[in-house]
Formats: C-alpha cells, structure tokens, sequence
C-alpha cells in the first residue's frame, strides 16, 4: 500500500485502526472447489504435488479444525456474509435455493463500500440474474462462469474447460486456453492495475476446479501417470490450481505489495474424488455430515503483522467467523444493520497472541432438497464432539474416522448439543418460506435468461448442458410427464412482458425442434457436458403458464428458434412455469428470455 494511498483513505476516513491494522491491507482470497483436507502435500497426501501451496502454509497461520458446508453454493454465502447457509436462502446447489437473497450483504459490498475495489474471479454460484448476481452484491470488477460450474445450464452455451467464453461484468467474451489458468490472469490483471493505481483491493479467486468433469492440461495429467484416469486428473486440476497460486504470490512480491497483502487459501467443502488415496484420517467426502464432508483447509498470510510464519489453530472455527474477522483485521466497518452468526477469529490468527477461547458451537448441514428438514444430514460441533444425524455422538480427538458412536456413553453431552440445534432450527426456520425471486423489470437488466437450473421442483431439474442436450424429462412418477417446476419472480414494476420459450439458449441459434450434433471432448478423465448429442423433442406448441393457469398457447412454427408470448403483469410474485407441448406430455422450456417492452 503506497503512503499516498494510506493517506488518501485516512483522509476519507474510511478505515479505522485495529490491533492488528496500521493501513488497509489488499486482500487475495483463493477458493477452490471440491478439494478437501487431504488433497494437499502439507496435510500429509503422499502422492500430490502442491508445493506453492505447501510454502504458503509454511509461511501461514493455519486452521486446523475450520469447516464449512458439505456443498460448494451453501459454504460460499456462509464465507461471504457471515452468516448461517440456511439464513440466507442458501441450501442447495440448483432448484432456485443457490441464490442468495437479496438483502443479504456480502463482504464485496462491505469492502466496496469502504474504498476497496473489489474482483471476483470463477465461480459465483449464487445467483445468475439480477440482483444475485456478483456485480450486484459490492463486486465491481467480475470475470466468472455460469451456475456452478463450466457446462451448467446458465453457463455459456457448449463451454468446455479449455478456450470458453465467460460473463465479463455482464458481457459474454471468449478466451483462449485452460479455465483456471484464465480465471487467475484475469485477477491477476485487475491485482496489478490496482497495485499500480495505488488502489486496495480485495481480489476473490474462485475456482470451479478440481469440480467434475475432470478435465486438464495434458502435461497435468502426464505427473500423475500410474494413477487412475479420474484421480490423475483431479489431482492434475489442483496441480493447476498450485501453479496458479505460485504465480500469483510471485506477481505481487514483484510488485512490493506482499508485505500488505493478507492472501489466503481454502476450498468449499470436502474432497470429491481423493478420498480413495488420502483423506486424513477422516470420514466420508463431499455431501457427508461426518469430517471429511466439512473439515477443509485454510491458510492466511499476511507478512506486515507477523503472519508470516507457520501457526497452528486447534480451536473449532467455521465459514461464517471469515467476514468478522477480514473486517477486525482490516479495520473496515460492519454495517449498522448486519449482525454476524460467527464471530472474529482475529485474535486466535496472531501467533503473538495467547487466547482463551471460550466454548462455541456450530452447525454444518447438507440438505440439498427444495424445503429444509429438520435434522438431515446435520453435524453439531463443540469442542472434539461431533453430534452427527441428532443420534451419532464422535469424539473427533481420539477417534478422527468417527468410528465408535459413544451417544449412550454422554447423554448430557448428547441433550446439550441437541438443544442448541433445536434453538437454532427454531431462529433460522421462519425464513425458509421466504422464496428467493427472480427481478422481471429491472432498469439495471431489462432482458432477463432463465434456465432450468433455477426450477424450484422436488425432482432434480436438468442442471448441466449434457441433461438439455438429451432432452431430460424430469418427473416424479405420472404417466404423462407434467412439467411441475416453476422459477420464482418478482415484478418490480406495472408493465408488458416479453416472455419467450426456448428448447436451447439463444447464443446456439438452434430451432426448437432441431437435434445437435455432439460436441467436442478435451483432456481429462470424464466426457464434457457438450459431448451429449442434442436431441430433438418434436414440439407442436409453447403454453404460457404463470400461477398454475395457461394463459396462451401457440404452434411452434418450422425453423422457430422460440415462442413469444406478450402479457401484462402487475408488481408481485409469480410462479412462472411455460413449457412445450411433446408427445409425451408437458416438457418444461429450459430456457425463457423475459423483456420489459415498457
């Protein structure tokens, strides 16, 4: 940080002075996706090769009893709000319930707010349309990917891990060469244009990678020769993601910032596919309420204040402590009307320090339905207990593969840790029925993209383009298929809509009713998304449906690429659920383009 900066801001007064803070720092905030505790050489795997990453945890304090949600959209509105996934709207991955509500405040908005400029980079997974999206929660600089992950249904039509196209600050751009190496130059790019305008900056790198499919570079693949196809290409993607990471921290030593730059790694949720090589003595993987679902790494460095040396924390930490405590170490100032489910962890980060460290609890669930349930795969921690599924009782000091249910043997351990989740489920069950909706007629996106993705159903909906291009029928057991899922709206405004069905996405200028050729695979274990032929679904007309009532219905016409519709709405919340007519049945349109005409 230059002097002229510091002084810029402290003129402004946007930044106090905390114990650890004489100047804003930049802050570099790395995540990947699926990689869990194991899948690192400084955690003891023995076959992986992270070494930029082992010399950060090196140089780092450490936390090695830190979790998080089992699932990558529930861990990432913890870690960018500070508060509880299901407070947030948060649950699950797809079915409208990815999306954080609106009133969330996330840490880009705090950060913005106090003179930051604020990046995001990769994957967001909380929202495709407005006002969920990055650059409508505080980020002022994005370059990501659609849905979660390269080839979801809301991501760019046939994008594949190698030269995609992306969402630059809302404007789709291709690119030349492997996802993650092009997520990292971006940030990269904005880093260096900020240190060079003498700027702070919070720069968040999110990767989609090592998530499946599990594609990378040919030379990534060729370091892990002897090992299965699926493992040397995971293990290949987070080689990548190290390389990347090295990188990184060498541009900004050559730029004289390291010394003000808190950088830290982490990942989202357990480890996908390496718990079959190591996994630390824990069990279970991602999705998992045991350890291995929940318990990842995090690394922080930050030379200036003396974090810059290995240090160890034992003590039990969470996702949503990370907000409290980038503002305590910063200085930045909470919002007046945002109170945080975790607290500031800053103190238990300075190696100087010693802390008592009073007892907590926290929760970690995966419920991955429409509706929460109570209870479902739900681990309650405190200390070295773990109260797994309300009846499984692990102590995690002595037996860290939660072999040996010990719940008959601490009944009053058991009955305290259940009565703090029931106190929680009575706070956070409230808002479960408030439905995060979608904004039609917003000045800030008038031409709003639906995508199946989004569909609030009970079954699955078609969530990545290999389950559009086979033409997926999702229902739940009747005899004529009937398209049951909705996306949630909100009209903000009196007015006439446009509102058009499509089979695919506009950017691929195909006819409703043609079929597709497979597209081409790339490098790794697994088939990519557009490798699926596209098949034709032979529709003879599109229903507008809003509120459960078809409001009109017409042919699909030869050569037709979509079926428009115009109707008038009123402010207030639909239901909006159009879809094709097919021998079948109802098959639900994948895509939907709504236009305000007004």
């Amino acid at each position: 940080m230059t002097s002229i900066c510091r002084l810029f801001l402290a003129t402004l007064g946007l930044f106090i002075s905390g114990p650890l803070a004489a100047a804003p720092p930049n802050i570099v905030f790395v995540i990947s996706d699926d990689q869990g505790y194991g899948d690192l050489g400084c955690t003891g795997n023995p076959i992986i090769k992270t070494p930029h990453i082992d010399q950060l945890a090196s140089e780092s304090t450490g936390l090695s009893d830190y979790h998080v949600a089992p699932t990558c959209s529930p861990t990432r509105c913890s870690l960018l709000t500070g508060h509880w996934t299901n407070r947030t709207g948060v649950w699950h991955t797809i079915m409208g319930r990815s999306m954080l509500r609106e009133d969330e405040v996330t840490v880009g908005q705090m950060f913005s707010d106090a003179g930051y400029e604020t990046g995001m980079f990769g994957k967001w997974h909380l929202g495709d349309n407005y006002p969920y999206r990055p650059e409508d929660r505080g980020f002022t600089e994005v370059y990501r990917h659609g849905g979660g992950g390269i080839g979801q249904t809301p991501d760019v039509w046939d994008n594949a891990y190698f030269d995609g196209s992306y969402f630059h600050n809302g404007e789709i751009v291709p690119a030349k060469g492997f996802c993650t190496d092009v997520f990292f130059q971006q940030a990269n790019v904005f880093i260096r244009k900020c240190a060079e305008q003498g700027k702070p900056f919070f720069a968040y790198i999110s990767t989609n990678a090592p998530h499946k499919p599990l594609h990378c570079p040919p030379k990534y693949l060729k370091m892990y020769e002897g090992q299965s196809d699926s493992i040397a290409a995971f293990y290949g993607m987070i080689t990548n993601i190290d390389d990347n990471v090295g990188k990184t921290r060498r541009l900004i030593k050559d730029l004289g910032i390291a010394d003000d730059t808190i950088f830290v790694f982490t990942t989202d949720n357990g480890t996908a596919s390496g718990a079959k090589i190591y996994n630390a003595g824990m069990r279970a993987g991602k999705g998992s309420p045991y350890e291995g679902g929940h318990r990842v790494p995090f690394f922080l460095h930050w030379p200036a204040v003396g974090m810059n040396k290995r240090h160890d924390v034992n003590e039990l930490t969470h996702a949503v402590d990370i907000v409290p405590t980038l503002l305590d170490l910063t200085g930045v100032k909470k919002p007046a009307d945002v109170e945080f489910d975790g607290v500031s962890i800053a103190d238990l980060l300075d190696p100087k320090k010693q802390i008592d460290w009073p007892k907590r609890f926290v929760i970690s669930d995966s419920q991955r339905v429409r509706d929460p349930v109570k209870w479902r795969s739900c681990s309650v921690m405190t200390g070295k207990y773990r109260l797994v599924n309300r009846k499984e009782l692990y102590d995690v000091s002595s037996d860290p593969g939660q072999k040996n249910n010990i719940a008959d043997q601490h009944p009053e351990i058991v009955a305290e840790m259940r009565a703090f989740y029931e106190q929680w489920w009575a706070e956070l069950e409230p808002t479960f029925a408030r439905t995060t909706e979608i904004h039609l007629g917003h000045p800030l996106h008038p031409v709003v993209n639906l995508t199946a993705h989004d569909w609030i159903q009970k079954v699955y909906p078609p969530w990545h383009q290999g389950s559009i291009r086979a033409a997926d029928r999702t229902q739940d057991g009747a005899e004529k298929l009937v398209h049951r899922g909705h996306w949630a709206v909100k009209v903000v405004r009196d007015g006439k809509f446009q509102i058009s069905l499509r089979r695919w996405p506009a950017e691929s200028a195909a006819a409703i009713n043609a079929s597709l050729p497979a597209g081409e695979d790339v490098s790794g274990a697994t088939a990519a998304f557009r490798s699926v032929p596209g098949n034709a679904i032979g529709a003879t007309h599109g229903v507008l449906r809003i509120d459960g009532e078809d409001l009109d219905r017409k042919p699909v016409q030869e050569g037709a690429q979509e079926v428009t519709f115009v109707t008038d709405l009123k402010r207030g919340s639909y239901q909006l659920a159009p879809f094709f007519e097919i021998s079948e049945g109802e098959l639900g349109a994948y895509y939907v383009i709504v236009t305000g005409l007004d």
